[in-house]
């Protein structure tokens, strides 16, 4: 007899490996059919992964390429659920967004910038 491979459903190892805050987020994904391993696409919650299988799936503003480790057995603590993965496309930084620019012409005036604006129309009109 042929031993099978231990599995686990998608939905739940995504949770586990703390991808998705809860369980029915992470099957939403997984439904909406956004969800592929090893290339295939899938929408099923229920399907099973094992180790050794690529998984390719969008979270927030990434696309996340991760092949599995090891399945767990327990939502654990971050160490332990970044020990059920490696990142094979791991995600860019993020770009700090620039401070609120100063009025130059653009942007909104602060009130000092406003003051001087009115001050200079005061004295054009008179």
């Amino acid at each position: 007899m042929a031993e099978t491979a231990e599995k686990i459903r998608i939905d739940k190892w995504l949770w586990h490996a703390r991808f998705f805050k809860t369980r029915s987020l992470s099957a939403k994904v997984v439904l909406a059919g956004k969800c592929r391993v090893n290339g295939t696409p899938v929408s099923k919650p229920a399907y099973g992964v094992s180790a050794g299988d690529v998984l390719t799936f969008p979270q927030n503003d990434d696309i996340r390429v991760i092949k599995l480790v090891a399945l767990g057995t327990r939502r654990g603590p971050a160490p332990e659920a970044q020990a059920l993965y490696s990142d094979l496309d791991p995600p860019k930084p993020k770009e700090k967004s620039a401070a609120a620019p100063r009025f130059d012409g653009g942007g909104r005036p602060g009130k000092r910038d406003r003051r001087e604006l009115e001050k200079l129309r005061r004295d054009v009109l008179e």
